[in-house]
Order: C-alpha cells, then structure tokens, then sequence
C-alpha cells in the first residue's frame, strides 16, 4: 500500500485557502468547528468573509442559500453526521431552490474511531444521493481532493455534497489515471491473467480495495482497482464498459459508508437496470450502527479491512 499522505479535510481546507485568493464570491460558514473542519485555514487569510454560525447548521443552510442568491459561492462546513442530519432544510431551503452551495461533511465513516456512532457519518451519501440536482463527491487522497476542490469552484453548478476524512489516506493519484471530473479513474491492476474480482472504492474504501488486491495477487488471483470519487452523477458508462472488456468473475465495492444507499447501491442499480449478470458484493457498514473504537480495529470487526476482504474472497 501507498504511503499515508493527509487526511482529506486538511487538503480540502488547504485547498479553500488556495481558492479562496483566485475567487473573490467565495463564503465560507461553518457550524463551531472549523478546526476541525479545517476551514479555519481560510479564516485567517480571508476573515471578512467567514462566518462561524455556531451550533445551529440549519440555519448555517438557510443563510448561505440566502447567499448563494446574491451570488457568492458558499462553503458550508461541518461532521457530515450534523450537516446531513439537518435533512429536511437542504432539501427545501438549498437544493429544492436550486441554490448553488458546497455542503462538506467532515469526519466521514468508522475512520473518526474513538468519536463514536454520534459523530460517525454512515448514511449521509444515501442522504445527498437521492436528492434531485445534487451532487455527491467523494476523494481518494490529497491530490484528488483539490482537483475536485477546483472542479467544483471553477465549473460546477448546483448543490453539492463533498464527503471528507479525519485520518490520513495513501497517495494513489501520483499512479493513478489522470482526474476527470465525473469519471471511474483505475488506480491500478494487480496480479496476472484474465480479471477475477473488479474492485470499486471510494474514498478511504480505496485503500482496503488495494491492500485486498495486493493479497489476492499473493494468491493468483487478478483484481482491477477503480476508484469512484462521483457518486452521483454516476460515471454508469465506464462501469458497463469494465463489465464488458474485463468480464470479471466478481464485482466489489468498498466504502467506508452504511452498504445501503451508498456506492454498494450505486452499482447495484446499475448492473440490474442492464442485466449484466455479474456477482456484487458490498463491503461497509451493514445495517447497524458504528461504535467507539480504534479505527483499523473497527474495519476489522465491519469487515472492510484489507484482511478481512481479501480472505473473503479466497
């Protein structure tokens, strides 16, 4: 495996710092936790323009709809378990409004550990998912994180959803296929011979489907690696491609996310809507809640660790 780099929610608030000298419409409100959040980075360059709306998120989405209106382009920052939990305002006050706003859900999944199932974002991809317009992102490591950071204030309208860690991720855009906003990107191929399993990872998932590939390969067995920083819009095109070329014995998705509504399901729909007859099988949370504990030990007992996965499928 890579080694670690960063945690997503440093290079996110990097890049905000970053992107918040080239465009002057950039707001940034966050919900008393900047922080951790790491949108504290662009506070202190750009103060005029942070708001700290304390513990109230909803009304943290309703002002910055309010200023998505006026034209700036806001950045509304908290745990993505507090921002989603405000469900019903960003579905009539932001997206049902067509407000062009940045909802970043820090802290993402069992990663955060010792937080607990309180702070533990397991269903908030489900949550932005099914929400007509919205977009819902998700990267794999630092590099990534700032294309995406880029995409979405330099070309993208609309609401949108970006999901971010508190631990650090390996680095696999520096052997990645280049980013393309949108699309399956191949993090790499491991082992020989026709494909076996065609694994699908987003974000911290990315890193368990490459150390369960690595293991296979120990093995004899072949796996692809892909990974999926677009949840929706669904890059569905370049999956029924992979299905068509590779013809892999076995599908698997890898996240860091309850398996019901997240990236799971977003194959799932995919392969039944066409008929491609392939086996699935979802890695993450299954339908339970998450607990207090270490972060590797946590995978282990969910079964979503590099192991776990790997001998799953020996």
């Amino acid at each position: 495996m890579a080694n670690p780099a960063k945690a997503t929610r440093q290079s996110f608030g990097e890049a905000l710092a970053r992107l918040g000298a080239e465009n002057k419409n950039i707001v940034v409100l966050d919900a008393d936790l900047s922080k951790s959040t790491k949108s504290d980075l662009f506070a202190k360059k750009f103060p005029e323009r942070f708001f700290e709306m304390g513990i109230q998120e909803a009304n943290m989405i309703g002002a910055a709809s309010g200023l998505a209106f006026t034209g700036k382009l806001p950045f509304l920052c908290s745990f993505g378990a507090f921002i989603t939990g405000r469900y019903d305002t960003i579905r009539l006050s932001a997206v049902y409004s067509a407000a062009n706003i940045r909802l970043i859900g820090t802290h993402a999944g069992l990663g955060i550990g010792d937080d607990g199932h309180s702070q533990m974002g397991l269903e908030d991809i489900a949550l932005t998912r099914v929400l007509p317009t919205m977009g819902v992102f998700q990267p794999m490591d630092d590099a990534e994180t700032h294309a995406i950071m880029d995409y979405l204030v330099r070309d993208y309208t609309g609401p949108a959803y970006l999901r971010l860690t508190r631990q650090n991720l390996p680095d696999y855009s520096s052997t990645a296929q280049p980013f393309v906003p949108g699309k399956l990107r191949e993090v790499g191929r491991f082992g020989n011979g026709a494909c076996d399993v065609l694994a699908l990872g987003t974000g911290a998932g990315v890193a368990e489907a490459v150390g369960a590939a690595e293991i296979l390969a120990k093995s004899g067995r072949s796996t692809h690696v892909w990974n999926v920083h677009t949840l929706k819009p669904f890059d569905s095109k370049t999956l029924l491609e992979l299905v068509a070329t590779l013809k892999p014995k076995k599908i698997i998705t890898v996240e860091d996310h309850s398996v019901i509504g997240g990236l799971g399901s977003c194959v799932a729909e995919v392969l039944a809507d066409h008929g491609c007859g392939v086996s699935l099988r979802r890695y993450g949370c299954q339908d339970q809640f998450g607990e207090s504990g270490d972060p590797r030990e946590l995978f282990e007992k969910h079964g979503m660790s590099a192991e776990k996965i790997a001998h799953s499928l020996l």
